[in-house]
C-alpha cells in the first residue's frame, strides 16, 4: 500500500479511508477515488491465504457489468501483501434494514424487495452463473441522496459458478454426493442433501429469504446440536418436515405458490420468472397495495428514513469482528416503523399443515400441484421420483471444522469460509 503525505492509496489513485467490514479472509475499507473524488469500497485479502477469491470476484463482476442491480468493479490488483478489490461504495444490507425495522418487514415491503432480488438473480442466470450464496446480508440497497437509493443490489460473488457453458448452452452434469456450499439458514433442500446446485436452488433460497423477513424467523433456526456436523444434519431434517403451508401459514398463498413451483423444477429446468414475478404482483393486490417503490425503512426515524448514525448497533453482524459472540435476538416493537404493524393478509394460507394448498382442479400446473408430502420424494437430474430422502449424509471433516453459524457462508470447493460480513457500505 503506498503512502504519500499521510495518506494510503492503492491502484495509483485510489485513497484509503476507514475500515467499514470485516471477516475471516479480509477486511474492507471505504475510499476515494482520486480522479473524480467518487466514494468506492476497497476490499483486501491477503495473497497467500489458503484459498484467495477476489481474483474470481472480480471476474464474475465484469460478466455482470450491464447487469442493473450489480455494483461496478473497477480495479484488482495486487499491493504488497494483498490482493485488492475497487468497487462501488453501498448503502446497508437488507439484513441491517431488517434489524433496524424490529426484525419484521409488512408485507409490501417484502413483495417488493422479492421482485428485485428475483430481477438480479434472473440476471445473473442469465450470463450463465449462478449465485449459490443467496442470504440478507449479501444484497444492499442504493447509497442515500441518489435515484438508486431503494434499488437493491448483490454483492459477494465468491461462491458464484458458471453452470452452463456461455456458447452451447450446455449444462454442468447433474451429480450427488457434493459437500456443502452456501449459507445453512436459506439453502436449498438439495443442498442440504449434497445434489449438485443450479438455478433452482438460487430461487428456494430466495424463497426462505422471502419467508424469513414475513415471519421474523424461520423454523429451523436456533435449533441445538453438540457438534457443527449435528446442527446442520438437524437443520435440512427440520426443512424437509417443514411443509409449505405451514411454513407460509398466515402469509398471502402467492408465497406458498412460489415455494411449491421453485421446489418442484427439475435440475436444468429454466425457471418461469415472469411468473413468480407476477405471484409477488398478486401478493400485493391480495393485500390492496402497489409497488410504488415505499419501503419499511423510509418510515424510520419520524419518517426521515434510515440514519446509520441513529441505527447503527456495536459490532452489528460482526462490523469489525470476525467471530462476534452468539446472541439471541427477539423481535421488537418499532414506534417509528410500518413494519411493526400486522399488514392486510388476504388471501392468506389458511389451510392447516395437513391440507392441500389448493383444489386439484385449481392448480394450473404441474408445479403448482406438488405438496411437501410429494416433494419429500425429490426428483433426480431428470425430474423422476428418486426415493424418500436419506437424512444421514455425512459431513466432510473441514465441514464440521468450519461452520460455525447458520448464517455463514461455507464454500466446499475451497475448504473455507467466506467473508462472515461482506459490506460495501457508506458508513
Amino acid at each position: 500500500m503506498a503512502q504519500s503525505s499521510g495518506e494510503h492509496r492503492v491502484g495509483v489513485h485510489y485513497k484509503v479511508g476507514k475500515k467499514i467490514g470485516e471477516g475471516s479472509f479480509g477486511i474492507i475499507f471505504e475510499g476515494i477515488n482520486l480522479l473524480n473524488n467518487q466514494q468506492i469500497a476497497i476490499k483486501f485479502e491477503p495473497r497467500k491465504c489458503e484459498a484467495p477469491q477476489l481474483r474470481d470476484e472480480y471476474r464474475s463482476y465484469r460478466i455482470l457489468s450491464e447487469a442493473a442491480g450489480v455494483p461496478k468493479a473497477y480495479f484488482f490488483g495486487q499491493e504488497g501483501v494483498h490482493n485488492i478489490l475497487v468497487i462501488d461504495l453501498l448503502g446497508p444490507s437488507l439484513e441491517d434494514l431488517f434489524d433496524w425495522c424490529g426484525r419484521k418487514f409488512s408485507t409490501k415491503t417484502v413483495a417488493q424487495v422479492a421482485k428485485q432480488m428475483l430481477q438480479r438473480m434472473q440476471s445473473i442466470h442469465e450470463h450463465n452463473l449462478i449465485y449459490r450464496d443467496v442470504k440478507p446480508d449479501n444484497f444492499l440497497i442504493g447509497k442515500p441522496s441518489t435515484p438508486q437509493a431503494n434499488m437493491v443490489y448483490v454483492v459477494d460473488f465468491g461462491m458464484a459458478k458458471q453452470y452452463r457453458d456461455p456458447k452451447t448452452k450446455t449444462h454442468i452434469p447433474y451429480k450427488e454426493k457434493k459437500a456443502l456450499s452456501g449459507t445453512a439458514r436459506y439453502m436449498s433442500i438439495n443442498t442440504h442433501l449434497g445434489r449438485e446446485q443450479l438455478r433452482r436452488d438460487d430461487l428456494e433460497s430466495l424463497g426462505h429469504v422471502f419467508m424469513y423477513f414475513l415471519r421474523g424467523h424461520l423454523p429451523w433456526q436456533g435449533l441445538k446440536a453438540p457438534t457443527n456436523k449435528q446442527k446442520y444434519e438437524k437443520i435440512g431434517i427440520k426443512k424437509q418436515t417443514t411443509s409449505i403451508n405451514e411454513l407460509c401459514y398466515g402469509f398471502p398463498i402467492q408465497f406458498a405458490q412460489y415455494l411449491t413451483y421453485v421446489r418442484n423444477l427439475r435440475f436444468d429446468e429454466e425457471p418461469d420468472y415472469d411468473y413468480l414475478l407476477g405471484l409477488m404482483d398478486k401478493a400485493l393486490i391480495s393485500i390492496d397495495e402497489k409497488a410504488d417503490g415505499h419501503y419499511d425503512w423510509m418510515d424510520l426515524n419520524g419518517g426521515k428514513g434510515w440514519d446509520a448514525a441513529l441505527n447503527k448497533k456495536a459490532n452489528l453482524h460482526g462490523y469489525g469482528n470476525p467471530h462476534p459472540p452468539q446472541r439471541q435476538r427477539k423481535a421488537t416493537n418499532n414506534t417509528n416503523s410500518n413494519a411493526a404493524v400486522q399488514s392486510k393478509r388476504a388471501p392468506l394460507v389458511s389451510a392447516s399443515p395437513n391440507q392441500p394448498l389448493m383444489p386439484l382442479q385449481q392448480r394450473l400446473s404441474r408445479s403448482q400441484s406438488m405438496t411437501h408430502a410429494n416433494y419429500n420424494s425429490t426428483m433426480d437430474s431428470n425430474g423422476a421420483k428418486a426415493g424418500p430422502l436419506h437424512h444421514n449424509r455425512v459431513l466432510a471433516p473441514h465441514e464440521d471444522a468450519e461452520l460455525h453459524s447458520d448464517t455463514s457462508s461455507f464454500d466446499a470447493r475451497r475448504n473455507k469460509k467466506s467473508w462472515i460480513r461482506s459490506v460495501f457500505c457508506c458508513y
